[in-house]
């Protein structure tokens, strides 16, 4: 296995700006990613669910990680959201984000065909051995794509295949998650896909999470993160109850609607989504802007909340 030391703690699954006219806001995702880097978030991680992928464009794809990749500079580590529901589309945009400079890429399970076990063992490992040298993680959500990797099949890939080096697990199946944390093989590394269960989830000794909330409050975020990591269970505690409201006010609508009205009340970017997301209901933006106001994330947004 690839060794990955870097690979722990707290990563933002960074939201795509638009302008008006629709193109990526570069110059708002410059800013974005800065304001990352600023809180302590020192995982990055372009193009994924969260960052509307699904409705951009293969070179809108990798301008942003390009993007992400340079602003980073060495101060963040970037893994990539090159997954898709064609293997062969997945090798080739997982080798172009390689010749990007990235330290990673992360892979979604096909959506929509449904594979088998066997399908989706062999569409992971044919990807990771399309790009061997880099690093890869699997992303588990079968909300979104209607498909369960199994337990079973991410540790045969964790034992298999070298460069699979980790798994975002959002499927909110304890039972899954512990035997993977029971069975991984030393090295293989399990983040939540979760906000709310990342707290649980490190103290069953899973290695972070991958954030939509950080995306508003980067460093609470990591702040939460790192104290779990380091058994300050007492102060993590605190800081999950402080931020559940917000972790929760996220997914009142489809993600990443209400944390992209939330980016756009702090001044951080416009409200702009890809259809077929459209903006959030007022009673969402309201129960946003009360909770913004709560955290002080209304006010000096540019260091995130403190």
């Amino acid at each position: 296995m690839i060794k990955t030391d870097w690979l722990r703690g707290c990563a933002t699954a960074l939201v795509t700006p638009f302008k008006l006219d629709g193109a990526v806001d570069e110059e708002a995702l410059r800013r974005l990613i800065e304001r990352q880097i600023v809180g302590g978030v020192r995982l990055l991680v372009p193009c994924g669910t969260t960052g509307e992928s699904a409705t951009m464009t293969e070179e809108e794809d990798q301008r942003v990680i390009a993007i992400t990749v340079e602003v980073a500079r060495g101060r963040a580590r970037v893994i990539a959201g090159t997954g898709s529901n064609s293997t062969v589309d997945a090798i080739r945009y997982s080798q172009a984000a390689r010749s990007l400079g990235v330290d990673g890429v992360m892979l979604v399970a096909p959506y929509y065909n449904k594979p088998t076990q066997e399908g989706l063992y062999a569409h992971f490992r044919a990807v990771a051995e399309a790009v061997q040298d880099l690093p890869v993680i699997i992303y588990n959500v079968p909300g979104r794509t209607g498909c369960n990797i199994a337990a079973q099949t991410t540790l045969r890939l964790a034992r298999e295949v070298p460069n699979i080096v980790g798994i975002k697990e959002a499927s909110g199946d304890f039972a899954q998650i512990m035997t993977i944390l029971r069975e991984r093989p030393n090295g293989f590394r399990v983040f939540s896909g979760d906000d709310s269960l990342a707290l649980p989830l490190i103290a069953l000794g899973a290695d972070g999470l991958i954030s939509v909330v950080s995306n508003e409050v980067p460093d609470l975020t990591s702040r939460m993160i790192d104290m779990a990591l380091a058994g300050d269970w007492a102060a993590a505690r605190q800081m999950h109850y402080r931020l559940l409201p917000l972790m929760e006010a996220n997914f009142m609508e489809s993600s990443p609607g209400p944390v992209k009205a939330a980016l756009a009340m702090m001044g951080l970017i416009e409200e702009r989504y890809r259809l077929p997301l459209v903006p959030v209901q007022e009673k969402t933006k309201a129960r946003l802007r009360e909770i913004l106001t709560e955290l002080g994330a209304l006010k000096g947004v540019s260091h995130g909340a403190s």
